[in-house]
């Protein structure tokens, strides 16, 4: 069985590789990704290597092979169908289920994941708009493109399909300000020069910087 530091690693590197749409990971991301130092990623990534996890390369960084690959899936499925069902049953925040499903996730059976996707219906996403893996490995909820909130023009309605930016407190901000998923807004201001798009709800504007902007994902729609 592989140890709780060899999953967390495994899903770390298969999030980042989809994320980069590139099979090869960089020791540099994946050492900001989890918080430790690039000398402690090396080290792991030599073990993954010599469990046939992973390939590594130095000064090149990492891949998952296909065993690796499974298992980083197996992980990434897990987690985000806890995230979802600590929503739907407890009423828990999308800013609280994180750390949960992190501790949960290493804990649960597979068989038990599987009654879970069952009871919820088969989902397409977790609380994030992040896309849930099937049993079978392949991604679901990817029919449709989303881009950042940043790519859109002044004028384009849209309506907001996923966070990147899983941190509580950003969180927080975006359930107090009621950019939620599933909202559907239009994109009053957009200017990269004066840091600012401002994107407006039933009227009700609510502006934000560019970087915190990029990490919310869209799907422009046609006006009704």
């Amino acid at each position: 069985m592989p140890s709780l530091t060899v999953e967390n690693y495994l899903k770390a590197i298969l999030q980042i590789s989809i994320r980069n749409e590139s099979d090869w990971v960089s020791t540099g991301q994946l050492a900001e990704a989890l918080g430790v130092s690039p000398g402690t990623v090396t080290s792991m990534l030599k073990t993954l290597a010599e469990s046939q996890l992973a390939d590594y390369k130095p000064y090149e960084g990492v891949r998952l092979t296909e065993t690796g690959r499974t298992l980083g899936m197996r992980m990434l499925r897990r987690h985000r169908l806890i995230e979802l069902f600590l929503v739907h049953t407890l009423d828990m925040t999308w800013d609280q289920v994180h750390e949960e499903a992190e501790n949960m996730e290493h804990a649960v059976s597979d068989f038990l994941i599987d009654r879970i996707d069952d009871y919820l219906g088969r989902p397409q996403c977790d609380p994030h708009g992040d896309p849930i893996p099937s049993s079978e490995g392949t991604m679901r909820g990817q029919t449709v493109t989303a881009v950042p909130l940043t790519d859109c023009r002044p004028g384009t309605r849209v309506k907001i399909t996923r966070v990147i930016n899983q941190g509580p407190e950003f969180l927080r901000y975006l359930s107090e300000t009621g950019l939620e998923l599933g909202v559907v807004g239009i994109v009053r201001t957009n200017n990269a020069e004066a840091d600012v798009v401002t994107i407006d709800l039933n009227d009700d504007p609510v502006s934000m910087g560019h970087q915190a902007a990029g990490q919310l994902l869209v799907v422009p729609i046609e006006a009704d």
